[in-house]
């Protein structure tokens, strides 16, 4: 594999164009008892009742972030009205699952009344947790992981390259615009922040190599953006040939392509041979959070999870000032003094 390996990857699936149109959107929920909110749920209990309801009916596929948060995913639609009543009838069917139980799904970015606690230990997770604690993230690490969940909001790349990198530059300009407007995490652990999105806070605490914006050059393409920031991001970990999980080998992904950099772990030096393989690409990708990540769509990924009904708000106007051509147009207009603005502390 080759540097131009990385980018042909991210012109040809990251960035692949074709008339907008389509939407969709994932919903994260905290489950919870609203007698002791403090108190936590066991993953088995959820999964166990979620499953013996049976499929979620509009078609969502329904996972588990290593906390125990349920996130929902839709299929993708050729609209909004569509897209709401699919997933506004799964949300009511697991909700309807849970309350035999005496258990809620609560909006919130943050957990505001539990600290951090891992349920899953599957060796993605475990690698995950390793990696922040190795790389001296400790504390906002867990918290990502354990204690935060968002509204995604899934749209198309465009039309042709030139419709793309106007979106990919807009919906950059827009990402902070939507954090302040749907922010919805002002406490933690029972304490109040400071911040109107702690969700966001923790974000821009964590990994800069891995979570910061990909757009930092108006000018530069999507797609030669897309391929940078992958090469220069720290591989958090490898599914090794023989089977092993390992947690940050040491090495940048463009570091890997040359063998390895100075920092390969010495129990990592078999990844030397043969170098990287486009799965081993694709799963670097996965471990990388920007806050827009080019997917073969634009995934928007900055936005507080909020309760019902509003979940559905984000995702009406990141659509409608993505896909309308007139509010793009304004949109455009209203952020241009804004756009390519780069740091951390423009999204906060």
């Amino acid at each position: 594999m080759h540097p131009d390996d990385v980018r042909g990857h991210a012109v040809g699936t990251c960035f692949k164009t074709g008339p907008p149109g389509v939407v969709g959107a994932e919903t994260e929920w905290f489950v919870t008892d609203p007698d002791a909110p403090g108190a936590p749920v066991p993953a088995a209990t959820v999964r166990a009742a979620v499953e013996g309801a049976g499929p979620p009916p509009g078609g969502s596929t329904v996972t588990y972030e290593p906390g125990g948060q349920l996130e929902l995913s839709s299929a993708p639609f050729t609209g909004l009205a569509p897209l709401h009543a699919a997933l506004a009838a799964d949300i009511a069917h697991v909700r309807d699952a849970l309350a035999p139980l005496g258990l809620a799904l609560a909006g919130h970015g943050v957990d505001p009344h539990r600290p951090p606690g891992f349920q899953s230990e599957h060796p993605r997770y475990a690698c995950m947790r390793d990696y922040y604690v190795a790389r001296g993230y400790p504390e906002v690490g867990p918290q990502m992981m354990c204690s935060t969940a968002s509204v995604q909001v899934n749209l198309d790349i465009g039309a042709d390259e030139a419709d793309a990198a106007r979106r990919w530059r807009l919906v950059h300009a827009l990402g902070p615009v939507l954090v302040a407007a749907f922010a919805n995490s002002p406490w933690r652990a029972g304490r109040r922040t400071g911040w109107a999105s702690t969700r966001q806070a923790i974000w821009a605490e964590l990994d800069p190599c891995r979570t910061a914006a990909v757009l930092r050059d108006a000018a530069e393409s999507p797609a030669d953006a897309w391929a940078r920031y992958a090469l220069d991001a720290r591989v958090m970990l490898v599914r090794a040939p023989d089977g092993r999980w390992i947690s940050d080998p040491g090495m940048t992904f463009a570091e890997w392509l040359r063998g390895g950099g100075p920092g390969l772990r010495e129990d990592a030096s078999g990844l030397r041979d043969g170098g990287p393989t486009l799965a081993d690409l694709e799963y670097h990708l996965s471990t990388l959070f920007p806050p827009v990540r080019p997917r073969g769509w634009l995934e928007l990924r900055m936005i507080d999870a909020l309760p019902e009904p509003y979940w559905a708000v984000p995702v009406a106007v990141a659509t409608a000032l993505l896909d309308d051509p007139r509010a793009s147009a304004a949109a455009e207009a209203a952020t241009a003094r804004f756009a390519g603005r780069d740091g951390a502390g423009w999204w906060l």
